[in-house]
């Protein structure tokens, strides 16, 4: 070891080298290794001196490395190594890095001697690496990449998207050129077409075109193309995306444009009564919601006066004021938000079986409360037997809407009257007034949304209600119905059909 030591020659030559350099013996100890081997491994100069070989190696391949290392220094032949294998060398704080070794034996002083020449492969294998991932991305890309002579237009690299799309082998588009593929595209007009950028005054090139399949079908493209080189060989890449789908929508499109003319002619047409049903609608709300909120302002504020225990009489009659106004205000939402479900088919229905006694009793007992002077409700006879199956909210929903409006619209000192009638098919319930009556011109628009007949607009309502219990009523496979005489009366009717035990019992709208 000191000849090796004492070896200016050997010193100045491998501290010049940029390779790692080892030398080991015939019984693999480390003689020697310049300052790029120390680096590599992360010892300090002169550390290596005399150390097993072994320390250099992964424990995972030590055993294999020494049969290999004895066959070499028996035979003595130099040789690479590492080229096309995984080799990795091991650092003395244990981190590992991949590494070609070149091995050349020679003899000195009657002794075998191997100088292996390492190079840290690590920066390389990342670029390796890197390669590999972009070519991964570029075969298995879902978009068509071709990649052509700027020259011969002949193809150099089709990505797997293409092939699979062409139809063609990776060696049969290497015989083919771009032209081949394009049905609508000549040499001189293509030529023209990347003239920008072979001239260098654009840097890409987008234009529509059709691809011919090897089978003759065709599909249109969408064609990205921009000028590249590999090596010194000019190359046009081109990113193309298959718009058979675009090119199939926008003709479903253009196709639709004469019939959604059509339907703007129509909407145009409503519009106008669009704009008059809104003008309504805010009218309607306005007035509705301000004549309640000015009582409840009004009571409010009058409360406030009457401080004495002996005006607790007035301070009642105020807020019983406040609260029939509230409860008016929350009946007028409800039925709004009862519009919206409607509209966007959210209402689910409960199709329950229910006597009709207790419901109409509920409702006639709600009522009451409403009644004017004198006014009365006659209960209907023998009914304790029906069972009716429907949805229960439902329908006490509609009864009391209905007898609520005769309540309203009729005068005081009058009755109003349920009347029930059941037959194998269906189960009507009419509720009879005494009251107003609905003029013959407004009739065929009483179940309208916002109407109300032209002798009721000085009474409080939204003219909604009716629309709702409409619709509940369509929904549900039920009906709705009237019959009505200025000045003395009207008579409205729901009609419930009667199912059978095996018909569809839950309906939902």
């Amino acid at each position: 070891m000191k000849l090796f030591e004492k070896s200016d020659v050997f010193r100045i030559l491998t501290e010049v080298i940029s390779e790692g350099i080892l030398i080991v013996d015939d019984q693999q100890h480390i003689v020697a290794s310049n300052a790029v081997a120390n680096r590599m491994f992360g010892y300090p100069e002169g550390e290596l001196s005399g150390k097993p070989l072994e320390i250099l190696i992964p424990k995972k391949i030590k055993s294999q490395h020494k049969g290999d290392a004895d066959g070499f220094i028996q035979k003595g032949r130099r040789r690479k190594m590492g080229q096309g294998l995984d080799l990795v060398g091991l650092q003395k704080d244990g981190g590992e890095f991949p590494l070609e070794i070149s091995l050349n034996p020679f003899r000195l002083l009657q002794r075998r001697y191997i100088m292996a020449i390492i190079v840290d492969i690590s920066e390389r294998k990342k670029s390796e690496q890197t390669i590999d991932h972009w070519f991964q991305v570029f075969n298995e890309s879902l978009n068509e990449i071709y990649i052509f002579d700027a020259e011969s237009l002949v193809f150099i690299n089709v990505n797997r998207g293409a092939q699979l799309n062409l139809g063609y082998s990776m060696a049969e588009l290497k015989q083919v050129s771009v032209l081949d593929i394009k049905t609508d595209l000549s040499e001189k007009n293509f030529k023209k077409l990347i003239a920008p950028l072979a001239n260098k005054t654009r840097e890409k090139v987008d234009f529509e075109t059709i691809h011919r399949r090897k089978d003759g079908s065709t599909y249109p493209v969408e064609v990205h193309l921009q000028l590249s080189s590999i090596g010194k060989k000019q190359v046009f890449l081109a990113i193309v995306l298959d718009i058979t789908e675009r090119k199939n929508y926008t003709q479903h499109l253009e196709n639709k444009v004469e019939e959604r003319t059509e339907q703007l002619r129509e909407a145009l047409k409503a519009e106008k009564q669009l704009n008059e049903l809104k003008t309504k609608f805010l009218s309607l709300v306005s007035h509705e919601f301000k004549t309640p909120l000015t009582s409840i302002l009004t009571s409010t504020s009058l409360l406030s006066k009457y401080t004495e225990t002996e005006e607790q009489q007035k301070r009642d009659k105020h807020i019983n004021t406040i609260k029939e106004k509230v409860k008016y205000l929350d009946s007028i939402l409800t039925d709004f938000l009862s519009i919206e479900r409607l509209d966007t088919g959210k209402v689910k229905y409960n199709i329950t079986s229910f006597p009709l006694s207790k419901l109409i009793n509920e409702v006639v007992y709600n009522s009451n409360t409403l009644l004017k002077e004198g006014q009365r409700i006659q209960y209907p006879k023998d009914i304790d037997g029906i069972t009716v199956s429907f949805d229960e909210k439902i329908m006490a929903l509609a009864l009391s809407n209905l007898l609520h409006n005769a309540i309203k619209y009729s005068l005081e000192d009058t009755s109003i009257k349920i009347q029930v009638a059941e037959n194998d098919k269906n189960l009507q319930i009419a509720i009879v007034d005494q009251g107003l009556g609905i003029p013959e011109e407004d009739q065929p628009f009483i179940f309208e949304r916002y109407f109300r007949a032209s002798n009721v607009l000085t009474n409080q309502g939204t003219g909604i209600g009716l629309n709702i219990v409409k619709q509940h009523m369509s929904n549900l496979g039920a009906d709705i119905n009237f019959r009505s005489k200025l000045g003395e009366g009207s008579t409205f009717t729901v009609t419930i059909p009667i199912k059978n035990s095996d018909d569809e019992k839950n309906p939902t709208g």
